[in-house]
């Protein structure tokens, strides 16, 4: 089915307990801190929806019979191009909506689990049953078009086993409690869970490397994120600090906010127990599946929107300070688009240059993929940086919020002299804010931060590419340049 914003939103009442400090919040639908964001995640889903998207951004399945219903697209199981394309489409249309600010959409882990989903016998081969569960599970999202985010990271304590066993408090990070016959209790800690407040269930598991002998750690489950023990403790939400929306607008509407979730003695039922006890494989079936090439993805077609926004903002930034014609200000908007541009042709590539790393099934490409998180992490910063400084010192000779426009007098005052060629006061005060509270802001400095570790580490990131390109090929090249040279067979020899 297409799920209403309004199911969506009655879904998050489901007794959920989430931490801000000490505070605790029920119902997140409805607190200050999180209510915009959520609006926004239900408009996703109403849009969607709608007639004018819904045959672009849906499918039926082909076990779903003749008077089956559609499903949102990141559930299509990809056997050709057209299919991929078909996909890409409507990642690109949720990212445009949410002009690309939001890293964990419910695009982009649902895409994950379809990249699992191509592949259940590696889970069925862990332990007999949990491949079933997890064709079942991928068809329980399809059909209830849920939100699903992830949690893969251990606490940075939990990294060092020379910390954890010589401290009282034990080993922080989540493992297994105990089996029973209805499940498995599970108690600890796990993050980086970036949009885990807003999502129906969280996805338990590891992408980085386990000590072998870290098996008690090596399970991989969904939680739904009501379930009793459940808590979600978050960072300071940037909507509490907000002015407003005519001064934070991204900051109160696009704050998906990142969370630490604490379990404690939660129970898992079996149909949501996907892998046990295997430290290599809970992380190896995120590489050895499409899964991580489907969900980054979308993460690229997600970035290339929000490079878009940038450019918008950095475009309007030098016409409303009167500068667009100088040839330094349009080589920098020049290189803005360049990058975006170069960007957007390796979305393209990953689709149109696709692969099949399992039978029956085709993935987008890895080269391609890579390259792209890759120079999305190097980059964001700088282009960030160039479009601050187009701004200039703007930012700082605004008022300090839209209540002066309540007061007649105040109001004129700041339209006769804040005014300029190209733009109205008021106009000027709108986009200042706006350009300023996603470049400068704390929701800004948030996003400088996450782009540059959205794919892990930096250097991880450049080990990818480093892993798939084809170097015996690129020597190659060079040798039988060598080997043309007028050169001593013997030297060439002790070469």
């Amino acid at each position: 089915m297409l799920r209403t914003g309004q199911d969506y939103l009655a879904a998050l009442r489901d007794g959920r307990r989430v931490r801000i400090g000490a505070e605790l919040v029920t119902d997140v639908a409805a607190h200050p801190a999180f209510r915009d964001t959520a609006a926004s995640f239900a408009a996703l889903y109403d849009r969607k929806r709608a007639p004018e998207h819904r045959d672009a951004l849906s499918f039926v399945p082909e076990d779903a019979g003749a008077d089956g219903e559609p499903c949102s697209a990141w559930y299509l199981l990809p056997r050709d191009r057209a299919d991929l394309r078909r996909r890409a489409e409507a990642h690109r249309r949720i990212a445009q909506w949410s002009h690309g600010l939001l890293g964990r959409s419910m695009d982009h882990f649902a895409s994950y689990v379809t990249g699992l989903r191509m592949c259940p016998e590696l889970f069925e081969g862990n332990r007999a049953g949990f491949g079933d569960n997890l064709v079942r599970y991928h068809a329980r999202m399809r059909r209830e078009d849920l939100f699903t985010s992830y949690l893969v990271l251990s606490p940075q304590a939990a990294r060092s086993a020379e910390l954890y066993q010589r401290q009282a408090h034990g080993h922080p990070s989540l493992r297994i409690e105990r089996e029973d016959d209805d499940g498995i209790v599970v108690s600890g800690v796990k993050n980086f869970g970036t949009g885990v407040v807003f999502a129906d269930d969280a996805w338990i598991g590891n992408i980085l490397p386990l000590d072998p002998a870290e098996r008690a750690h090596a399970l991989t489950c969904a939680v739904p994120l009501g379930s009793p023990g459940v808590s979600i403790w978050v960072r300071e939400p940037f909507a509490l600090k907000a002015r407003g929306p005519a001064e934070n607008y991204f900051s109160t509407h696009f704050d998906e906010t990142d969370a630490v979730l604490v379990l404690e003695r939660v129970k898992v039922p079996w149909e949501r127990v996907f892998l046990l006890d295997d430290p290599a494989l809970s992380r190896d079936i995120y590489f050895r599946t499409p899964a991580h090439l489907m969900g980054n993805h979308q993460s690229t077609l997600r970035f290339v929107e929000k490079l878009k926004l940038l450019g918008g903002i950095a475009h309007k930034a030098a016409e409303l300070s009167g500068v667009l014609h100088l040839v330094p200000v349009q080589q920098v908007l020049g290189r803005l688009a360049a990058f975006e541009a170069t960007l957007l042709a390796l979305a393209t590539a990953q689709v149109e240059e696709c692969e099949s790393l399992v039978p029956g099934y085709v993935n987008v490409n890895r080269r391609y993929l890579y390259a792209a998180i890759n120079a999305c992490a190097h980059e964001y910063a700088g282009i960030a940086d160039r479009v601050k400084e187009l701004l200039g010192a703007n930012p700082f000779q605004m008022p300090a919020d839209a209540s002066l426009f309540e007061d007649p007098d105040l109001r004129a005052t700041f339209e006769a002299h804040w005014g300029a060629p190209g733009a109205d006061a008021t106009t000027r005060f709108g986009f200042v804010k706006l350009a300023w509270d996603l470049l400068g802001s704390d929701f800004g400095g948030r996003h400088t931060q996450y782009e540059r570790f959205y794919g892990g580490p930096v250097v991880v990131n450049d080990l990818y590419s480093f892993r798939h390109c084809p170097w015996e090929e690129r020597r190659g090249a060079v040798d039988r340049l060598l080997d043309a040279l007028p050169l001593p067979a013997a030297r060439r020899a002790a070469e």
